[in-house]
Protein backbone atom coordinates (compact mmCIF):
# COMPACT_ATOMS: atom_id res chain seq x y z
CA UNK A 1 0.00 0.00 0.00
CA UNK A 2 3.35 2.18 -0.14
CA UNK A 3 2.25 4.04 -3.83
CA UNK A 4 -1.57 3.42 -3.53
CA UNK A 5 -3.84 6.53 -4.49
CA UNK A 6 -7.58 7.11 -4.22
CA UNK A 7 -9.71 10.14 -6.01
CA UNK A 8 -13.11 10.69 -6.09
CA UNK A 9 -14.42 12.31 -9.44
CA UNK A 10 -17.72 14.49 -9.48
CA UNK A 11 -19.99 16.39 -11.59
CA UNK A 12 -19.60 19.80 -10.66
CA UNK A 13 -22.52 20.96 -12.22
CA UNK A 14 -24.79 18.30 -9.39
CA UNK A 15 -27.18 20.64 -6.62
CA UNK A 16 -24.90 20.24 -3.96
CA UNK A 17 -26.58 17.77 -1.98
CA UNK A 18 -26.33 15.15 -4.63
CA UNK A 19 -22.57 16.39 -4.72
CA UNK A 20 -22.03 15.41 -1.27
CA UNK A 21 -24.30 12.22 -1.02
CA UNK A 22 -22.24 11.18 -4.33
CA UNK A 23 -18.71 11.57 -2.72
CA UNK A 24 -20.27 9.68 0.22
CA UNK A 25 -21.41 6.82 -1.89
CA UNK A 26 -18.48 6.28 -3.86
CA UNK A 27 -16.44 6.69 -0.26
CA UNK A 28 -18.59 4.40 1.34
CA UNK A 29 -18.10 1.54 -1.68
CA UNK A 30 -14.13 2.29 -1.91
CA UNK A 31 -14.23 1.33 1.65
CA UNK A 32 -16.10 -2.01 1.21
CA UNK A 33 -13.38 -2.43 -1.98
CA UNK A 34 -10.62 -2.02 0.19
CA UNK A 35 -11.13 -2.11 4.20
CA UNK A 36 -7.00 -1.98 4.06
CA UNK A 37 -7.99 1.76 3.25
CA UNK A 38 -9.18 2.57 6.76
CA UNK A 39 -7.02 2.46 10.04
CA UNK A 40 -7.48 1.28 13.13
CA UNK A 41 -9.19 2.61 15.73
CA UNK A 42 -7.30 5.32 17.51
CA UNK A 43 -7.87 6.62 21.32
CA UNK A 44 -8.02 10.27 21.90
CA UNK A 45 -5.93 12.16 24.81
CA UNK A 46 -8.53 10.64 27.83
CA UNK A 47 -8.24 7.21 25.86
CA UNK A 48 -11.54 6.84 24.72
CA UNK A 49 -11.42 5.10 21.45
CA UNK A 50 -12.01 6.74 18.00
CA UNK A 51 -13.02 5.31 14.72
CA UNK A 52 -10.20 4.44 12.28
CA UNK A 53 -10.19 6.93 8.72
CA UNK A 54 -8.74 6.48 5.75
CA UNK A 55 -5.14 5.86 5.76
CA UNK A 56 -4.59 7.80 2.03
CA UNK A 57 -5.51 10.65 0.79
CA UNK A 58 -8.59 11.03 -1.02
CA UNK A 59 -9.41 14.57 -2.83
CA UNK A 60 -12.08 15.03 -4.24
CA UNK A 61 -12.09 16.21 -8.08
CA UNK A 62 -14.48 17.49 -10.60
CA UNK A 63 -15.22 16.60 -14.03
CA UNK A 64 -18.15 17.34 -16.61
CA UNK A 65 -20.53 14.40 -17.47
CA UNK A 66 -18.70 13.49 -20.67
CA UNK A 67 -15.17 13.52 -19.09
CA UNK A 68 -16.43 11.22 -16.14
CA UNK A 69 -17.21 8.70 -19.09
CA UNK A 70 -13.90 9.07 -20.59
CA UNK A 71 -12.70 8.53 -17.76
CA UNK A 72 -14.64 5.49 -16.80
CA UNK A 73 -13.21 4.14 -19.85
CA UNK A 74 -9.75 4.83 -19.14
CA UNK A 75 -10.31 3.61 -15.47
CA UNK A 76 -11.15 -0.15 -16.85
CA UNK A 77 -8.27 -0.34 -19.42
CA UNK A 78 -5.98 0.33 -16.78
CA UNK A 79 -7.42 -2.22 -14.05
CA UNK A 80 -8.08 0.23 -11.32
CA UNK A 81 -10.90 0.22 -8.57
CA UNK A 82 -13.58 1.93 -10.25
CA UNK A 83 -17.20 2.88 -8.20
CA UNK A 84 -19.52 4.59 -10.48
CA UNK A 85 -22.49 6.51 -9.17
CA UNK A 86 -25.35 6.97 -12.09
CA UNK A 87 -27.94 9.46 -12.01
CA UNK A 88 -30.39 6.85 -11.82
CA UNK A 89 -29.90 6.51 -7.55
CA UNK A 90 -32.36 10.05 -7.80
CA UNK A 91 -34.55 8.49 -9.49
CA UNK A 92 -35.27 5.29 -7.68
CA UNK A 93 -35.97 4.39 -4.21
CA UNK A 94 -34.10 1.28 -3.19
CA UNK A 95 -30.98 -0.75 -3.89
CA UNK A 96 -33.56 -3.39 -5.88
CA UNK A 97 -35.26 -0.25 -8.24
CA UNK A 98 -31.48 1.15 -8.76
CA UNK A 99 -30.46 -2.84 -9.92
CA UNK A 100 -33.35 -2.79 -11.89
CA UNK A 101 -32.98 0.67 -13.29
CA UNK A 102 -29.18 -0.88 -14.41
CA UNK A 103 -30.03 -3.64 -15.53
CA UNK A 104 -32.51 -2.03 -18.18
CA UNK A 105 -30.32 0.95 -18.95
CA UNK A 106 -27.87 0.21 -21.83
CA UNK A 107 -24.52 1.48 -20.72
CA UNK A 108 -24.16 4.36 -23.22
CA UNK A 109 -27.39 5.92 -21.88
CA UNK A 110 -26.03 5.98 -18.30
CA UNK A 111 -25.24 9.00 -16.59
CA UNK A 112 -22.74 9.07 -14.04
CA UNK A 113 -22.84 11.43 -11.36
CA UNK A 114 -19.59 10.51 -9.84
CA UNK A 115 -16.76 8.20 -10.02
CA UNK A 116 -13.91 7.00 -7.25
CA UNK A 117 -10.72 5.13 -8.72
CA UNK A 118 -8.53 3.31 -6.34
CA UNK A 119 -5.02 2.00 -7.61
CA UNK A 120 -1.16 2.58 -8.27
CA UNK A 121 -0.49 5.89 -7.86
CA UNK A 122 1.19 6.52 -11.53
CA UNK A 123 -2.18 5.14 -12.66
CA UNK A 124 -4.00 6.80 -11.07
CA UNK A 125 -2.31 10.19 -11.30
CA UNK A 126 -2.15 9.79 -15.03
CA UNK A 127 -6.06 9.54 -15.60
CA UNK A 128 -6.80 12.43 -12.62
CA UNK A 129 -4.01 14.49 -12.66
CA UNK A 130 -5.07 17.27 -14.66
CA UNK A 131 -8.42 17.29 -13.34
CA UNK A 132 -9.32 20.78 -10.05
CA UNK A 133 -10.38 20.10 -6.95
CA UNK A 134 -14.45 20.45 -6.60
CA UNK A 135 -14.88 23.35 -4.51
Amino acid sequence: MDDIRCAIIVDPDLPLGVIANTAAVLAMSLGKRHPELVGQDLPDASGQPRTGITTVPMPVLKAGADQLRALRAAACKAELTLVELASATRATRSYQEYAAALASTPEEEIQYQGLALCGPGKRVRQLTGSLGLLR
